[in-house]
C-alpha cells in the first residue's frame, strides 16, 4: 500500500463529513450547513486549483509546440544548408550529384556544364567582391531563361550546371542557347564596361547511366566551347549503346 499523501486529502474529507451529515437524517441542521460549506470551500479551492493546472498545462503546451516548431525550422535550415551553396542559393555539387543519379535512375538526362569565360581576370582585377557579383549575375541569368524543369547549381568557383531531365539533346542545346545569350546580353557594371561571356557544354545519358558519366561528357564538350573560341555551346557526341 503506497505511502504517498493525498492531493486532495482536504476535499475527501469535507466530502466524507458531507456524507455522513447527508446519511444522518437526525443530525441537526448547523451540522448540514457545516458540512456544506466545508463542501464549498473544498469544491472552489478545487476548481481554482484545476484552473492553475490546466493554465499551465497550456503553457507546457504551447512552449512544447514552439520548441517542435523551432526544431523543425532548425532541421529545415540545416538542409537547406546541406544541400545548397551558399552564396549564390543554388544546388551545391553534392546535391547535383544526388539528383543526376536519382533521375537517372529512372528517366534520361540533359546536362549543362558551363563556366565563365576569363572569371580570373574578373576577380585579378576588380577584386573578389566584383567576381561573387558576377557569380550572382550570372545565376540570376540562368534562372531567368532556364526551363522550369531545370535545376541549377554551382559545381565549382565559377562553373555552374543545369539540370534537365527528360530532355533530348538538341532541346537541352537550344536551352544553353537562351542561358548564353543572356549572360552575353547581361550588364554586369563591371568598372571597366566590359562583357562578361561564358562557354557551355551539354550532354545527353539515357536511364541507367550516371553523373559522372554526363558529366564528364558535357565537361568534354565545354573545353571544346573553349578551344573554338570561347562564348558559344558545344554539344557531346551521344552514347552509342
Amino acid at each position: 500500500m503506497s505511502d504517498a499523501p493525498d492531493l486532495f486529502d482536504a476535499e475527501s474529507r469535507a466530502l466524507l463529513a458531507a456524507r455522513l451529515a447527508f446519511d444522518d437524517a437526525a443530525s441537526p441542521p448547523g451540522m448540514h450547513r457545516h458540512a456544506l460549506g466545508e463542501l464549498l470551500t473544498s469544491y472552489e479551492r478545487l476548481l481554482r486549483e484545476t484552473r492553475r493546472m490546466v493554465r499551465r498545462s497550456d503553457r507546457a503546451e504551447l512552449e512544447m509546440n514552439q520548441l517542435n516548431q523551432r526544431l523543425q525550422d532548425l532541421t529545415g535550415q540545416l538542409e537547406y544548408r546541406a544541400t545548397h551553396d551558399p552564396l549564390t542559393g543554388v544546388l551545391n555539387r553534392a546535391a547535383i550529384i544526388e539528383r543526376s543519379n536519382r533521375y537517372l535512375a529512372s528517366d534520361s538526362l540533359a546536362l549543362i556544364v558551363l563556366d565563365i569565360d576569363h572569371f580570373k581576370r574578373v576577380n585579378d582585377s576588380f577584386g573578389h567582391p566584383v567576381g561573387d557579383t558576377v557569380i550572382c549575375g550570372v545565376v540570376d541569368c540562368l534562372k531567368g531563361v532556364a526551363p522550369s524543369i531545370a535545376q541549377i547549381g554551382r559545381v565549382g568557383g565559377e562553373e555552374f550546371t543545369a539540370l534537365l531531365p527528360g530532355l533530348s539533346l538538341e532541346s537541352a542545346a537550344h536551352a544553353a542557347e537562351g542561358m548564353r545569350r543572356a549572360i552575353a546580353s547581361h550588364d554586369f557594371q563591371l568598372p571597366d564596361g566590359s562583357r562578361v561571356t561564358a562557354s557551355f557544354g551539354v550532354s545527353w545519358q539515357e536511364r541507367g547511366s550516371s553523373f559522372d558519366a554526363a558529366y564528364g561528357s558535357a565537361d568534354e564538350a565545354l573545353y571544346q566551347a573553349k578551344r573554338a573560341g570561347r562564348n558559344q555551346v558545344a554539344r557531346a557526341a551521344m552514347a552509342v549503346a
